[in-house]
């Protein structure tokens, strides 16, 4: 399958599961979040099934849209790389983060967008989206040493 297309998919799967998130957050049945979302309630059950086949990234967009979600959508060089985040819009205590550094990093980071300057944010995402790359492909290289150390037969 070409990376662009896989890329798309990974995208809808990601926006998909943070509108699921966000449906499961209210706590009321299906019927009634697809009613406050103004959409069929089979559709939001294919979104919280996971089942976003036949459903465009466009829609799932202007669905997260009316959820009031402001989400940030990654794409890279290989389409493991492409993600859609939540940015903002939920309480801190509601976020998990794997380490308190990262939820300590997050907060400081938080803190200091409220400062920027709306061309900062701009510049301070594309270096934040640069630095993700590079961890990425450092990542990837560690664990393709690591691979290749684990079946010394090959």
């Amino acid at each position: 399958m070409p990376p662009d297309i896989e890329t798309v998919r990974a995208l809808r799967s990601d926006v998909a599961l943070q509108i699921a998130r966000y449906t499961e957050r209210l706590g009321i049945s299906q019927m009634a979040a697809a009613k406050q979302l103004g959409l069929p309630q089979p559709t939001l059950s294919k979104i919280v099934n996971g089942r976003t086949s036949d459903l465009s990234l466009e829609l799932l967009l202007r669905i997260a849209v009316r959820a009031g979600l402001r989400l940030t959508l990654q794409t890279g060089l290989i389409p493991q790389e492409a993600g859609a985040y939540v940015a903002a819009g939920r309480p801190a205590s509601d976020r998990t983060f794997p380490s308190r550094v990262a939820g300590h990093a997050h907060a400081s980071l938080d803190e200091s967008l409220r400062e920027l300057t709306p061309a900062q944010r701009v510049e301070a995402f594309l270096e934040h989206n640069q630095l993700v790359n590079e961890l990425s492909e450092a990542g990837r290289a560690a664990q393709a040493r690591a691979s290749s150390h684990a079946s010394p037969g090959r």
